[in-house]
């Protein structure tokens, strides 16, 4: 982006900036993109003087005192706790500088503020420094991390008729929570059968503290699928965490394998609520009966899958618990609440209605929710 704007320059103005050594330096060094920590903080340290000299001989119209709260934010940002430190020993003598200009001194609102400033950007600095990162550097790679975490749980690209739909809702509106989807689409080992392959997966928990889990399994999962036989996969899964000797918490999971081709479908579950199917020739929805323990108990996982075959019209639909379980209600009080609201999908549409009932139903429980459908038009 430099470079382009230093292109635009006529040439002999360029010519003329060349002849400047500093100008010279300047260039390479912001075209090299590191920012040193020493000259963060000599350019903080002038802008806190400059603002000291303007209140001297400008006045506090232009050059207010508490402007000083910017630099120290900066500081915050931008320095480690040893330069913040020599930062702030600078704001502070710029302080005292103008409390001796300002007749009156500073109002205790200013101190009380520019106090509270400064214990904030003290811990600003610390976890920064912890963490290794700088700037907002921190924010930028979590905010890359959902991205990529978004995209990955979209379900792959199907062919005609099949269309699908996720839904994810983070308890309390967080970017971070405990359910995550992982799919991928491939040929079946004897290469005669476009399989889809989805699994749902419910950490313990919500919110940001179960997300970290979540994280690190949902690069472990997604690794999983399409890399073992699809019968393996729960048992694959359920030997990773057997391998991670956790103590909080546990894993719930629903993992559906979907022949394309033909529309017939296997459910296996870990003890995940269980998958529904819409039965577009009768107008109803069933309540699947896939079976299996929790991921992480045992170490010989086993399961009682259920298989079918979605015809035209039809539909299959995955969730969490957060959509169905509330304090003092039994299960399947919040699944049969789940079917009632599941009629709209019908009338509004698989994908308009999918979005309202998680929107809904994730904001009267207050916990992370997900929704997966798979249908055939």
């Amino acid at each position: 982006m430099l470079q382009r704007l230093v292109h635009l320059l006529p040439p002999k103005v360029r010519a003329q900036l060349r002849r400047v050594p500093v100008l010279v330096a300047l260039y390479r060094w912001m075209r090299r993109g590191r920012i040193r920590e020493r000259y963060v903080l000599i350019f903080l340290s002038a802008v806190a003087l400059g603002m000291c000299a303007g209140t001297k001989w400008v006045g506090q119209q232009w050059f207010p005192p508490s402007a000083l709260v910017l630099v120290v934010l900066a500081g915050g940002l931008l320095l480690r706790v040893r330069a913040l430190t020599a930062l702030l020993v600078v704001v502070a003598a710029v302080v005292a500088a103008d409390t001796a200009i300002i007749d009156r001194g500073f109002s205790p609102g200013i101190i009380v503020t520019v106090g509270l400033t400064t214990v904030l950007a003290l811990a600003l600095s610390r976890n920064r420094q912890q963490l290794g990162v700088q700037g907002l550097r921190g924010e930028t790679m979590l905010l890359e991390l959902r991205d990529r975490l978004n995209r990955q749980g979209q379900i792959p690209e199907i062919p005609s008729p099949w269309d699908s739909n996720v839904e994810l809702a983070q308890a309390g509106g967080s970017s971070f929570g405990g359910d995550f989807v992982v799919s991928c689409r491939h040929l079946s080992p004897d290469g005669e059968r476009d399989l889809l392959e989805v699994a749902l997966v419910d950490v313990s928990g919500k919110g940001v503290a179960a997300g970290t889990r979540a994280l690190m399994l949902s690069g472990a999962f997604g690794g999983l699928l399409g890399s073992v036989p699809p019968e393996q996969y729960l048992g694959a899964c359920n030997s990773y965490l057997h391998r991670q000797y956790w103590d909080e918490g546990f894993v719930t999971a629903v993992h559906v394998v979907l022949d394309l081709g033909t529309g017939d479908y296997v459910i296996e579950s870990a003890g995940h609520p269980p998958a529904v199917k819409f039965d577009a020739s009768a107008g109803t929805w069933h309540v699947g009966t896939a079976k299996g323990v929790v991921l992480g108990v045992v170490p010989d996982l086993k399961c009682e899958p259920e298989s079918g075959r979605l015809g035209p019209g039809d539909a299959l639909m995955l969730y969490t618990d957060g959509l169905v379980e509330q304090p003092g209600r039994d299960l399947d009080q919040g699944i049969d609440e789940l079917l009632a609201s599941a009629d709209r999908l019908v009338a509004q549409g698989f994908r308009k209605g999918a979005r309202e009932i998680v929107q809904s139903m994730s904001a009267a429980h207050d916990d992370d929710c997900a929704l997966v459908l798979l249908w055939r038009r």
